[in-house]
């Protein structure tokens, strides 16, 4: 049969081809997952634990004193547990997960809470066998562990797939242990990706609404080609059931994090010792970066550091670490982290309104390295000038101000002393004993100084001024305040 033509004219067939792009065509749900479920339940386990808890004896109800020698006295004893059978016993407190394996020889992935301090940890398979299990490692940035049984023959494992290929959109199927029901099986889509729960540093998580529930914990998160692309590990729920908003662990994350805890037991994250935050439209602007990807401000690096002795600085705004684009900070923790030690990377910065490359050395993460702080000087009866700006009210910092404040001895800079109500500077969350260590790039230590470099950028034109400061626990940040 002849295909129906329909006429148009010359003129819309020209715009049509130059500027209207064929519509994009949904593809087909899958008529069925069942297929694809049973080449892969038998890789899916349930975990349950079990730790010693015990007995809260100091608030037990106390026992009546009966008379020496009374009929009642051997029934007290044993009722309030203070002798014999009834005798204060520690607990089994059990809890249940999901995890999956990853390798036939006996290696499990589950995620960190569900096996956080158990003193035993017993995996269940599809098939009804059960085994103890011991822990390889764990992580807790991620929320990730991996354990070992010992199988009297090779089990069905599954292997990592890709999780930078999905879409939002794409199938996903999910098994696991949700309510102590093992072998469940739901399937949804990609609701989003790159999600941030504030549950860690590195977060990343794939959001599906795929029916994940309690117990699902773990458990693996598949594409159509039987593939793990997350590990489930929290859902958004008022009630504890799934209302389609779930969140994974993608498999990018979780196979570097699995990969060094089989290797080292432990993980071997990058460092390069900066402290960074998020660049705001305010900042942006007083920066002069343009574009979508902002990129991560440094807000601080320390001393003899990686960082420093690639000759980062504050202020710095990096748009590229090692070949990768920093599209915001987490982009840049999590990219830092996966670099190997003693790695030479590249590191494109925005500095003073251009880009420069630099070199740095990443470093290994210890995480118990920290500074020890020194003893405060006596208060003195100096009595510093204050000044006013921006909303803010500050002074020079003496001795006296540092422990009023509980200010570190090697603080710098002003010390603020007040918060206009309604200002910007409380927008922000500027507080009493906050710090101004620098004002656009340049070191400020008295109030004069704080005045004078305002008006050198309301004459230049500016009209957003960065702030440097720090707080009492020596943690620093940048504000962009509005100059009056």
């Amino acid at each position: 049969m002849r295909p129906i033509l329909r006429p148009i004219t010359a003129f819309a067939v020209v715009v049509g081809l130059a500027s209207a792009p064929a519509p994009a065509v949904a593809r087909a749900a899958p008529e069925s997952f069942a297929d694809l479920a049973e080449s892969l339940i038998d890789s899916v386990v349930n975990i349950s634990t079990s730790q010693n808890a015990p007995a809260a004896s100091d608030k037990a109800v106390p026992a009546p004193q009966a008379p020496e020698g009374s009929p009642f006295d051997d029934f007290f004893d044993e009722f309030f547990n203070k002798r014999g059978p009834g005798a204060p016993q520690s607990k089994k407190q059990a809890s249940l997960g999901s995890g999956f394996v990853i390798d036939a020889g006996g290696i499990v992935v589950t995620n960190n809470h569900v096996i956080d301090g158990a003193d035993e940890i017993t995996v269940n398979f599809n098939d009804g066998s059960k085994l103890t299990a011991e822990l390889v490692g764990k992580d807790v940035k991620t929320d990730l562990a991996v354990l070992r049984v010992k199988p009297p023959k090779p089990l069905r494992a599954v292997k990592f797939g890709d999780a930078e290929k999905l879409r939002v959109g794409d199938w996903v199927l999910a098994i696991g242990n949700p309510f102590g029901l093992g072998g469940s099986v739901s399937a949804g889509i990609v609701s989003a990706r790159n999600r941030n729960i504030n549950a860690g540093p590195y977060d990343n998580f794939i959001q599906t609404d795929a029916a994940i529930n309690r117990g699902n914990s773990g458990g693996p998160l598949f594409d159509m080609n039987g593939d793990v692309v997350g590990i489930n590990t929290a859902i958004i729920s008022p009630s504890g059931g799934s209302i389609g908003i779930g969140f994974s662990v993608p498999s990018t994350i979780a196979k570097p994090v699995v990969d060094q805890l089989l290797s080292y037991g432990e993980t071997r994250r990058g460092f390069i010792g900066a402290r960074v935050q998020s660049v705001t439209d305010d900042i942006a602007g007083s920066l002069g970066v343009a574009g979508q990807d902002k990129g991560a401000l440094i807000a601080g690096v320390t001393p003899g550091s990686p960082a420093e002795k690639g000759g980062l600085q504050a202020g710095d705004v990096v748009l590229v670490f090692d070949g990768k684009r920093i599209r915001e900070m987490r982009d840049l923790l999590r990219i830092v982290a996966d670099t190997p030690a003693d790695r030479e990377v590249e590191v494109k910065v925005w500095r003073k309104g251009k880009e420069e490359t630099l070199k740095v050395v990443v470093g290994r993460l210890e995480e118990d390295n920290k500074p020890k702080p020194a003893a405060l000087k006596a208060p003195s009866d100096e009595e510093p000038k204050t000044a006013s700006a921006l909303g803010l009210s500050f002074t020079s910092i003496s001795d006296e101000l540092r422990l009023k404040f509980g200010l570190k001895p090697e603080a710098k800079g002003l010390v603020i002393t007040q918060v206009d109500e309604g200002s910007k500077a409380q927008e922000n969350k500027i507080e009493p004993g906050d710090q101004l260590v620098e004002i656009t790039g340049q070191a400020v230590s008295t109030p004069a100084e704080v005045l004078k470099r305002l008006e050198e950028l309301k004459k230049d034109g500016k009209k957003v001024a960065l702030l440097l400061l720090s707080n009492k626990a020596g943690d620093v940040r940048f504000v962009a305040a509005p100059i009056d």
